[in-house]
């Protein structure tokens, strides 16, 4: 099963900074779900500073932000604490989130092919629907054009 355009997306429960967090509890709200390859790699540490840097106005939207990675809880405290996110970081150290979304990819990396997260980022709308996705996101531009998106719903 993976998550469609304009459908609701399946309720999951999972681990992360600051306890548990569960999908169905976050209806209401505009929901971001961004996956990124690793902790304190420098692509993921921008791209976390510039949700962190946005984060107030996505509040204003309404709008509530995750990060998502295969990194353990331990990991994520330590990068959310270092780089003071205001948004907690789901662990999906199971990859079930990351085969929900469909996110797993064969990448190169140093001339070897090495299973990984493609860089994506997901907006559920108040009712639980996808709305709108983002796939092998570059970094530079992408907060801005999300907040965009969510500031319009």
């Amino acid at each position: 099963m993976s998550v469609e355009l304009n459908k609701t997306v399946a309720d999951f429960t999972a681990p992360c900074t600051g306890g548990e967090v569960r999908l169905k509890s976050l209806r209401g709200k505009t929901v971001v779900l961004y996956f990124y390859p690793k902790d304190s790699t420098p692509g993921c540490t921008t791209q976390g500073q510039n949700f962190r840097d946005s984060y107030p106005a996505f509040l204003k939207a309404n709008t509530v932000v995750y990060g998502i990675s295969r990194d353990s809880l331990r990991s994520h405290d330590n990068f959310k604490s270092k780089m003071e996110f205001p948004f907690e970081l789901i662990s999906d150290a199971d990859e079930a989130l990351c085969s929900l979304f469909g996110v797993i990819k064969m990448k190169n990396m140093y001339g070897k092919q090495v299973r990984g997260i493609e860089r994506s980022t997901f907006v559920l709308d108040a009712t639980g629907k996808l709305a709108r996705e983002w796939r092998g996101v570059k970094v530079t531009g992408h907060v801005e054009e999300v907040l965009e998106y969510v500031s319009s719903l």
